[in-house]
């Protein structure tokens, strides 16, 4: 492949494939009467239970009242629960109920399941460089975001 190639490419290909995992990962969660976001959410607040909804907001890139609607269901299916912050009021905490972490364990095979499914035909060794690659490509991308609010910043200063 070259250079003009992946030029022309990448971005299409990534950005196909992203949507594509979505969609496939949706279909699948609706096995479970659940969507992947929310999927995405319970996951997160298993891994740190007791995490802020802004931590977790932030966490998932995700603006807040998006996440507070997606939480908004996942309490009202009693997957999850918001508590007061003991300190302040105002901050609510979330918790994986029985029924998340039940949840949970029924779909502990999915995620492996869609994985081999995307990477069938991919040798164990490939499918390890490939995940280094992308997260090369992913700090590379965090990098250049981070210089050019920089770079924008500097013209401010110097124009603004």
């Amino acid at each position: 492949m070259t250079r003009g190639s992946v030029d022309q490419n990448f971005l299409f290909t990534l950005g196909e494939l992203y949507r594509l995992l979505r969609v496939y990962a949706d279909k699948e969660a609706s096995r479970f009467g659940i969507t992947r976001a929310q999927w995405a959410v319970l996951a997160k607040v298993e891994r740190s239970e007791g995490m802020k909804q802004s931590e977790l907001a932030e966490l998932m890139e995700m603006q807040p009242i998006t996440l507070t609607r997606l939480i908004d269901k996942l309490c009202e299916s009693d997957w999850i629960e918001r508590r007061s912050d003991a300190s302040d009021r105002r901050v609510k905490r979330l918790y994986l109920k029985k029924a998340g972490r039940t949840l949970l364990g029924r779909m502990s095979g999915l995620k492996s399941e869609l994985t081999a499914n995307a990477l069938d035909g991919i040798s164990p060794a490939d499918a390890h460089r490939l995940l280094t690659q992308l997260e090369t490509i992913k700090e590379n991308v965090r990098h250049a975001i981070q210089a050019s609010g920089a770079e924008q910043a500097r013209k401010e200063q110097r124009y603004g």
